[in-house]
């Protein structure tokens, strides 16, 4: 089945954990990130970097695309990461940057990677009070970012929460329509219980349900139960070849499938399955 989405998982592996990037790029993942933030502690940064271009360097054997984390811009650490990533080999396929709280965080990152990198996508993860405040600027700032990352564990954190699903649904919420009115993906965080199968299921349920497109994953098991998840199975296809048939048949006016009238949200939401996960015909 093809699949055209932009992120159903994100799949992070530690810059320095080397002998795992061969596993992250083969776990099935439409995006391995290599990460230089939170896996990496300060005193070994600069090693982090270095041993982060091998990530996009060596031979392809997926056909995911290929991302890293880089500490906030803010900070020293993410402009060094930025002026390191220009003179990379092989450019990542895109770079996740962390709290970002504002459009100008996403600039000052374009600004940097300046034209030598100007084919990387951007993807922001907001994870602070202010950004989720500013979420529905940050989805608009550039036609650069294609996607919106949840990050549950430093908000919760950050406003004193659980990080169990009710207290951080607002915060959800907010990222979900921001995303969706910018037309970019959103992908929920991780779950960081990696021996909670069920656990992850229902999260993947629940986030799937809000209109999260993906989830991301800290460790490779995770990645084949979240995609399934945040993919149709044949009958949803079916159904919605036969919604766009059958609008198309009455001039995109309202029409019934199965017994359920379907008017023009359903309508749209059936092409928008289908443009994203395979084609009309069949």
């Amino acid at each position: 089945m093809r699949f055209t989405r932009y992120c159903r998982s994100i799949l992070f592996t530690p810059a320095l954990a080397v002998d795992r990037f061969a596993r992250g790029q083969q776990s099935g993942a439409d995006i391995s990130l290599v990460d230089l933030e939170d896996s990496v502690a300060a005193s070994h940064k600069d090693a982090a970097r270095q041993q982060a271009e091998s990530f996009f360097s060596a031979p392809r054997g997926s056909s995911s695309r290929l991302a890293v984390r880089i500490n906030a811009v803010t900070r020293p650490e993410g402009m060094r990461d930025l002026l390191a990533l220009r003179n990379y080999a092989v450019k990542p396929d895109a770079v996740l940057v962390p709290k970002v709280e504002s459009p100008r965080d996403l600039e000052i990152v374009e600004q940097v990677l300046g034209p030598a990198c100007a084919q990387v996508d951007l993807l922001a993860l907001v994870e602070t009070p202010r950004g989720v405040e500013n979420v529905h600027a940050i989805a608009r700032a550039t036609p650069r970012l294609k996607a919106l990352v949840f990050g549950s564990a430093d908000y919760s954190f950050s406003i004193g929460a659980s990080l169990s699903w009710e207290p951080l649904h607002y915060a959800r919420a907010q990222l979900v329509s921001a995303a969706r009115g910018a037309n970019v993906q959103v992908v929920d965080s991780p779950l960081f219980d990696m021996a909670d199968v069920e656990g992850l299921r229902n999260e993947c349920r629940l986030a799937r349900s809000m209109g999260f497109s993906g989830k991301a994953a800290v460790h490779p098991r995770q990645v084949d139960i979240i995609n399934e998840a945040f993919s149709p199975d044949e009958n949803t296809l079916r159904k919605a070849r036969k919604i766009v048939k059958e609008s198309q048949a009455r001039d995109f006016n309202i029409c019934v499938v199965e017994g359920t009238m379907m008017g023009a949200p359903f309508v749209e939401a059936a092409k928008r399955t289908l443009e994203e996960f395979g084609p009309q015909e069949g």
